[in-house]
């Protein structure tokens, strides 16, 4: 039998080392993962929240065979008819602009930096810069990085110059401060993510549009995370009643495969002329197939709809676990499928839940060390949230004992 962590170790370059947890996955099925032991695994965290439709979903699976036996890769010097329908789609549910591909979220981030430079070149030669929040994350390649504002993230690595200005979340005041200084794009994720799902305020995304229309900055949401019906909702966005000018999309979209990009409305749509950016890889026939696919599944099989239903569920039961543990959980928060648990006490308690949790067959995510992140497959069932939430109560009631 492999000794697939030794392996890892021996082979790997350790980025990753301090999140791997000690289990080897052979397969996926539904809401479970299965490890090589044979172990089953309610997966509650989909691949940082790529999975929105499960694993090995029967119409996935279909597809991933359709379009791999068509062709899997033909450049962009060809017509790619799976990319150009998923692409026509998402501009119809979105903004009605057009669509840059890329193969990842860190992509679309790079992607769009270069969209706002070319803002600036061609309608706003007066302005300079980018707002962004606190704790945001965008990314961790070098231009993307520059957006990130964790410092355990972009530690000492050199960063691109263009200019930054970085303002608490939710609050109006720094923002409106932030656009005296002229500058060319806010960009803002509207549940913060790793930072410990931080829900922006709908009221405060409302006055950051009419913010940004009146002063001709360009609205940017990082949907990377939140969008692909993570919060209820294709993206998080709609929720608020906004339009923005920009949208930057990954995770779900692949149905499993690298894929990602940006969405600009109809009047900013041509700022990327021929030669300003571009990739080998994306569009990727394979995952723009599987992109319409998971479009198919949410909207027209009904699966957002019923994924609204059981998160209410979840959050239901979330609301009764810290009404009867609130002197162990300090807070819960976030939207639709995308949740975040605050844990009281000993800062350890988020790892030694998800220890423990993983030994019960239940997988989750921390995030800023104290926070339990669920971000579970929109095919999520009632039974899955009651086992979650006994097993969870069980192991969180131990800790008092602990």
């Amino acid at each position: 039998m492999e000794n697939w962590a030794e392996l890892d170790r021996r082979y790997l370059m350790p980025t990753y080392s301090s999140l791997k947890l000690p289990i080897a996955i052979e397969k996926g099925e539904g809401n479970y993962l299965y490890d090589t032991e044979g172990k089953a695994y309610l997966d509650l965290f989909t691949g940082l929240a790529v999975n929105v439709v499960g694993h090995s979903h029967p119409k996935i699976v279909r597809a991933l065979k359709e379009q791999g036996e068509r062709f899997l890769h033909i450049s962009n010097v060809y017509l790619n008819p799976p990319a150009i329908r998923l692409a026509k789609r998402l501009s119809d549910l979105t903004i009605g602009g057009k669509v840059f591909f890329t193969n990842s979220g860190a992509e679309a981030s790079e992607a769009a930096v270069k969209f706002i430079h070319k803002y600036q070149q061609k309608k706003a030669p007066d302005r300079e810069g980018i707002v962004v929040l606190k704790k945001g994350f965008h990314g961790r390649t070098l231009g993307a990085l520059k957006l990130t504002r964790q410092p355990g993230v972009y530690q000492d690595f050199p960063l691109p110059p263009y200019k930054i200005i970085e303002i608490e979340p939710g609050n109006f005041e720094e923002l409106e401060e932030a656009i005296k200084q002229k500058p060319l794009a806010v960009l803002m994720e509207p549940v913060l993510g790793s930072a410990g799902i931080y829900p922006l305020p709908e009221d405060y995304l409302q006055k950051a549009e009419e913010l940004c229309k009146t002063n001709h900055v360009l609205l940017c949401m990082d949907e990377i995370q939140t969008g692909i019906g993570r919060t209820g909702t294709l993206f998080a966005y709609e929720q608020a009643g906004i339009e923005p000018d920009l949208i930057l999309f990954a995770k779900g979209v692949g149905g499993g495969l690298p894929l990602g990009g940006i969405i600009s409305k109809p009047d900013l749509s041509d700022l990327f002329a021929p030669g300003d950016h571009g990739t080998t890889f994306a569009p990727s026939p394979l995952s723009s197939a599987l992109g319409n696919t998971v479009l198919d599944i949410l909207l027209e099989d009904g699966l957002l709809d019923r994924s609204r239903q059981v998160s209410s569920c979840l959050w239901g039961q979330l609301t009764d676990l810290k009404a009867s543990c609130n002197h162990l959980i300090e807070d819960i928060r976030g939207k639709g499928f995308m949740t975040g648990i605050v844990l009281k006490g000993n800062p350890e308690n988020a790892k030694t839940l998800r220890t423990n949790l993983l030994n019960d067959g239940i997988l989750i995510d921390v995030t800023q060390k104290t926070i339990i992140r669920l971000l579970p497959p929109l095919t999520l069932t009632n039974t899955d949230v009651d086992r979650f939430i006994e097993t969870f109560k069980k192991h969180l009631l131990s800790l008092d004992k602990g």
